[in-house]
C-alpha cells in the first residue's frame, strides 16, 4: 500500500491513545481491525501460487537424445503457465488496490478474503490440467471449463470482496467518489469476460485459453494511465 494511503489509515487507526487504548485496539473491539495482517498474509498466498505454477513444466524422463524438440513439445505448458501467471498477477493487482482503499477491515471482509485466497492457492491444479489436456477433445473442455470456473470464483470474490468493503464503510472516507467507481468499473467488467469464455471453452477450448490470456493483459496494462501519459505530451 502507498505511504500517503497508510498514513491517511494510520490517522484514523492505530495511532495515539484513546483512554489508555490505542484507536487500533478501540476499533478492533467495534469490529474493525487493521489491514497490515491481512495484507501480508494475502501477498504471501499470492505469491505461493504463482510461484507454484512453474512446477507444472517438465520434460518427460528419458528426453536426453532429443532434449531440445522435449523442451519445445511443452508449449502447452508455456502457455498455461502465462495464462495463470497473468491471471494471478491481474488479481493481485485487484486485490492491492482493493486493501489500497481500506480504512480498516472486520471479521466479515477477512473471512471473504479467505475464500479468495482459498480460490487462488487452487489454481495451479486447473493450471496442469489445462496444460495436460490441451488437444480439441472432451478432455480439454473439461481442464478448460474447470480452469475458467475458477477464475471466475476468484475474480467474483473479488468483486463481492470490494462491494462488501463499500457497503460496510471500511473504505477510506479521504478517497474520491471518482476513485471508488473507477475501481469499481475495473473490476466488475472482468467477469462478464470470464462467463464469455467459459461458455466458448465449451465448442472452443484452445480459443477460450488464449481468450483468458487476453482478459488477463487487459487487467494489467495500465490503459488509463498510458492515456494520461500521452494526454501530456
Amino acid at each position: 500500500m502507498p505511504r500517503s494511503i497508510r498514513s491517511r489509515a494510520g490517522c484514523g487507526l492505530g495511532i495515539g491513545n484513546h483512554g489508555g487504548m490505542s484507536e487500533g485496539q478501540a476499533g478492533a473491539r467495534h469490529g474493525r481491525l487493521l489491514t497490515g495482517r491481512l495484507d501480508a498474509f494475502s501477498d504471501g498466498v499470492f505469491a505461493i501460487a504463482i510461484t507454484l505454477l512453474v512446477l507444472e513444466i517438465s520434460v518427460p524422463a528419458g528426453s536426453e537424445d532429443d532434449l531440445l524438440g522435449a523442451v519445445g513439445d511443452q508449449w502447452r505448458s508455456y502457455l498455461a503457465y502465462i495464462v495463470s501467471f497473468s491471471t494471478i498477477g491481474a488479481l493481485w493487482l485487484a486485490h492491492s488496490a482493493i486493501t489500497r482503499y481500506l480504512a480498516g477491515t472486520n471479521a466479515l471482509l477477512i473471512r471473504i478474503n479467505l475464500l479468495l485466497l482459498l480460490v487462488v492457492s487452487f489454481l495451479p491444479f486447473p493450471t496442469g490440467l489445462l496444460a495436460q489436456y490441451s488437444e480439441p477433445d472432451g478432455a480439454a473442455r473439461v481442464a478448460t471449463t474447470m480452469y475458467g470456473l475458477a477464475i471466475f470464483a476468484a475474480a467474483g470474490l473479488t468483486a463481492v470482496m470490494w462491494r462488501y468493503a463499500l457497503y460496510a464503510g471500511l473504505v477510506d472516507p479521504a478517497a474520491s467518489g471518482d476513485e471508488l467507481d473507477a475501481l469499481t468499473k475495473q473490476i466488475t467488467p472482468g467477469l462478464a469476460g470470464y462467463l464469455a469464455m467459459i461458455a466458448l471453452g465449451l465448442f472452443l477450448p484452445t480459443a477460450a485459453v488464449f481468450g483468458y490470456l487476453l482478459l488477463a493483459l487487459y487487467l494489467i496494462v495500465p490503459f488509463g494511465l498510458i492515456k494520461a501519459t500521452r494526454a501530456k505530451l
